[in-house]
């Protein structure tokens, strides 16, 4: 097994270096990321309250747990504050992340026509950005300090199918997006049900026409409401992707777990993170896998190649839902920079460990100052 280890904090120090150095470079980059839009609803839920403005949130999922348990049989009632509407789902999330870094976004999404409020930021800070239809995702997200538990709205995204695809892909611009991105991004396999028949039509119609073999990263979302003939039939096309492009499959811990299963290789440890991720990727036949959670990372590539590394942990994260989101987006930024594997994992666990910190996607220079503060052990 792998060994747990800290990233070196010469390891560090280079990448901080390198980032400083990368603004021009990281201001002709583009990338493509699709395809899913949220409208996230930010809930605490009310432990006790003293007061119109006094009250403390339940700290844990157990608790709440225990309340809804204790409760069944008869009705109850809990207090919830929504705290903010944010723009939300992984493409919206990885491509905020992107775009704060200085890369140039061409998002393609659900955010709803005419565009929800939520998204005008976001859609602002973009290249450019194309809503995907007339309906958006919702999401309930329940916040805790040991972590977030989602409800997600998602039967009218049922609209996003081939048909619509074939429609957006007449006037060309998606098209024209991909062949000039170094970086396409396809995210939440999951929630959308026609999404393995809309891939298979973007890899015949776009995908393998490209002739710059672009970095292809794909962001499946938690698999484990869907069949497991859905997943094996989704991991065929992934597949095919290999070939006119370099494909980087991103999982936590998690979907990393139902992939395992359904290919027969178990599931992960913390411990030998690496060693899955190095078994998964020979299994699906693709360039990458990387695999992330709270605490370790890993990555194995196809040269044979695995690095494992801690990051940066925070006791009491400000935020984090998106944080998954922005680590892939860190991490995207290092394949367009070439950055080595363990240097990758350094960059995408700054831009998420900033990210739950300060509650929003940090720029490519407060970013470097993230890792040389985490070098330095100032965090």
């Amino acid at each position: 097994m792998t060994a747990i280890r800290a990233i070196p904090v010469e390891v560090l120090r280079r990448l901080a270096a390198r980032l400083h150095a990368s603004a021009p470079r990281v201001a002709q980059l583009r990338l493509v990321a699709g395809f899913d839009g949220f409208v996230d609803e930010m809930i605490s839920v009310v432990g006790t309250r003293t007061g119109r403005d006094a009250w403390t949130r339940m700290e844990s999922m157990a608790e709440l747990a225990r309340v809804m348990s204790a409760a069944s049989g008869r009705n109850s009632l809990r207090e919830i504050v929504v705290r903010s509407q944010d723009p939300g789902g992984c493409a919206v999330n990885l491509g905020d992340g992107l775009a704060a870094l200085g890369v140039g976004v061409d998002f393609f999404g659900t955010i709803g026509s005419p565009r929800h409020p939520a998204f005008d930021a976001f859609a602002g800070a973009c290249r450019s950005s194309t809503a995907l239809g007339r309906s958006y995702g919702r999401t309930l997200a329940f916040e805790f300090g040991d972590g977030k538990f989602m409800f997600s709205a998602v039967e009218q995204l049922a609209e996003l199918d081939p048909p619509l695809f074939e429609r957006c892909l007449a006037d060309g611009s998606f098209t024209r997006a991909c062949a000039q991105a170094g970086l396409l991004a396809f995210t939440n396999w999951t929630l959308y049900p026609h999404m393995t028949a809309c891939w298979r039509l973007l890899h015949e119609r776009v995908l393998s026409s490209l002739t710059h073999h672009p970095w292809l990263f794909l962001d499946l979302v938690d698999p484990s409401s869907r069949s497991d003939a859905d997943v094996r039939d989704m991991l065929a096309v992934v597949r095919g992707f290999e070939g006119p492009c370099r494909t980087v499959l991103g999982v936590n811990l998690t979907e990393a777990a139902v992939l395992g299963r359904i290919v027969g290789l178990g599931a992960p440890r913390p411990e030998s993170l690496a060693e899955h991720a190095s078994a998964l990727r020979t299994t699906l036949g693709i360039s990458q896998v990387v695999i992330h959670n709270a605490k370790v990372n890993a990555v194995a590539e196809a040269a044979g190649s695995v690095a494992c590394g801690a990051g940066p942990f925070c006791e009491r994260p400000a935020k984090t839902t998106g944080a998954g989101d922005r680590f892939n987006a860190g991490y995207c930024l290092g394949l367009l920079l070439d950055l080595e594997p363990e240097s990758r994992l350094a960059l995408a666990s700054a831009t998420s460990g900033s990210f739950i910190r300060a509650a929003h996607s940090a720029t490519l220079a407060d970013t470097a100052r993230f890792v040389e503060d985490w070098a330095n052990g100032t965090l």
